[in-house]
């Protein structure tokens, strides 16, 4: 299980006179199970990235604790190949010098088996995100949106992890494909068991793929409720949130 426990993160910005802090977490805590889908719902700015960041280990919390199974995650051998990420901006996600190929083998590279057995591994993960063993030799910039995330994905489930962080992975693709990658999303958790922290601010995609609901709001925790019982929320601001959908 992954746990965050009362986790609060601070930046340093330049004033006019001198510099200052700006809390953007604010005693966050929250649990997620093997095998749930997490959403993380808010607007812009509201702290959501930054908590994905802190989830990955790539920034660490100024105060709290993110912990995978009991141990920090901010160790890396506790989070190697048991938590990956797919972001917003596949363009800047693939290395622009790696074929498909060496961006999906990228994650594998280490864990002791042969190279026949990692090129098997990435056909079977073409195959899986609906991309033919053909695209093993292209380059990114050869790559439609919707197939560079395929790719992304593809790379995210490659070491089986337990848990993927999505930051509004499907945001900058258009609608049609949106949905595909959403299918595609739910086909490979049922295959794989792995658990999704799945940070958008799409309400609608949430509600398509989540069991559950953090409204997030400025930092903080405004309210977490089951995805199925979305109407019953009880916050002026999640109501707000919710308002503009067809969900309420």
């Amino acid at each position: 299980m992954l746990h965050i426990q009362n986790v609060e993160k601070s930046y340093r910005k330049s004033g006019l006179l001198a510099k200052r802090s700006e809390k953007v977490l604010h005693g966050v805590s929250f649990s997620c199970h093997d095998g749930e889908c997490l959403g993380i719902i808010g607007e812009s700015g509201s702290g959501k990235s930054t908590l994905g960041r802190l989830i990955l280990g790539i920034e660490k919390p100024d105060h709290g604790a993110i912990l995978l199974n009991g141990q920090p995650i901010a160790q890396r051998q506790v989070r190697r190949g048991q938590i990956s990420a797919v972001f917003q901006d596949y363009t800047s996600s693939i290395n622009p010098f790696f074929t498909v190929e060496q961006a999906i083998r990228e994650p594998l590279d280490g864990d002791g088996r042969s190279r026949a057995d990692h090129g098997r591994r990435v056909d079977e993960l073409l195959e899986q995100v609906g991309l033919s063993p053909a695209y093993r030799t292209r380059y990114p910039h050869e790559l439609s949106g919707g197939e560079a995330q395929r790719v992304c994905i593809a790379r995210a489930v490659a070491n089986r992890p337990r848990y993927i962080v999505l930051d509004e992975a499907i945001s900058s693709l258009d609608v049609r494909v949106q949905v595909q990658v959403l299918h595609l999303l739910q086909e490979l958790q049922s295959v794989y068991g792995m658990g999704y922290i799945f940070i958008t601010h799409d309400i609608q995609a949430a509600a398509y793929m989540c069991d559950r609901m953090i409204i997030f709001r400025k930092g903080q925790i405004v309210e977490t409720i089951d995805t199925d019982r979305l109407r019953e929320v009880q916050s002026d601001y999640a109501r707000t949130l919710l308002g503009a959908t067809i969900i309420i």
